[in-house]
């Protein structure tokens, strides 16, 4: 099988491991730098050039596009689709996933468990926005923030209010969540490959450090996920329309709520914690399920 794989850095961890995963089970796997794709938009004859190139035909397509190239990589994995290749993760689903109001919406509407959020455009509603949240400490996320950048944890409602209006005032949008004092700084990611959770850990923030992002000094080790945490993680990887997706959760005092779905989730951060090869996991789905022209949304958003 020949494998292409969107990608700008051919050696971070997770691109390093889906490739030698790829070659250990005979496959070819080609990373193929997105931001040097360019494509012919033809009736019937979608092509994708590559440093002056034809790209050949490939059985499947890994996405893993970067949220700062969002949309230049969701055109060219649409080009990949528009030619028939399988693509592990859907361009429709990673719009989505990328969108945080839009994938908050889909997970309410799925009635999976979230805390309360809030969203407004004008900084006049500022009070009545924290009234909706519960009051402070609030969670102020930017919609474009990725990684934990651009989240700020106000413990007052005048702290939080003048964080809005500093956010509305650089006509930046915003989400304000609730707390979830009883998470204690830790968070579970669950690895969703082919609607079954594969692997979970469970991430603590470094110490006075709310976020627990390992790449801002948390640490994480293997969990055990209760039968519900393990059943929202999937329902929530299906609203999405996600085949292979990092899900993240807080343990709240009513029950798991999902903070975002990622859908290129790094591999390292799981796999040392908890010895499980995801990467083999990743493609043995990719041969079961790779065939020419098989989408299940078609370009439906």
């Amino acid at each position: 099988m020949k494998i292409a794989m969107l990608a700008r850095n051919p050696e971070l961890y997770s691109h390093r491991r889906l490739k030698e995963a790829a070659e250990a089970r005979g496959h070819q796997l080609d990373i193929i730098n997105t931001l040097r794709c360019y494509m012919n938009i033809a009736s019937r004859r979608p092509e994708i050039y590559y440093n002056g190139e034809k790209l050949p035909h490939y059985d499947a397509v890994i996405p893993r596009i970067g949220a700062s190239i969002t949309f230049y990589g969701l055109a060219v994995l649409r080009q990949f689709e528009m030619q028939g290749v399988y693509p592990l993760n859907e361009s429709v689903g990673i719009g989505r996933s990328r969108d945080k109001l839009r994938s908050l919406q889909l997970l309410a509407r799925d009635g999976i468990g979230l805390p309360v959020t809030t969203f407004a455009h004008d900084a006049k509603q500022t009070e009545e926005v924290l009234k909706l949240a519960g009051g402070a400490p609030v969670v102020i996320k930017l919609l474009e923030g990725t990684q934990g950048i651009g989240v700020v944890l106000a413990d007052t409602d005048r702290s939080a209010k003048s964080v809005i209006e500093a956010f509305r005032g650089a006509n930046v949008n915003i989400l304000v969540q609730e707390f979830i004092k009883e998470a204690g700084g830790t968070d579970i990611r669950a690895l969703v490959v082919g609607g079954r959770v594969v692997a979970a850990m469970k991430r603590t923030g470094a110490d006075g450090e709310f976020r627990s992002n390992l790449h801002r000094g948390g640490s994480a080790q293997v969990v055990k996920l209760s039968p519900e945490e393990r059943a929202t993680a999937i329902r929530a990887a299906k609203a999405m329309g996600l085949n292979v997706c990092g899900v993240d959760m807080l343990r709240a005092n009513h029950g798991p709520v999902v903070m975002e779905v990622n859908s290129s989730p790094g591999l390292e951060g799981v796999e040392n914690a908890t010895g499980i090869d995801i990467a083999d996991k990743i493609i043995a789905f990719i041969e079961k399920n790779a065939e020419v022209g098989k989408t299940r949304t078609k370009g439906k958003g």
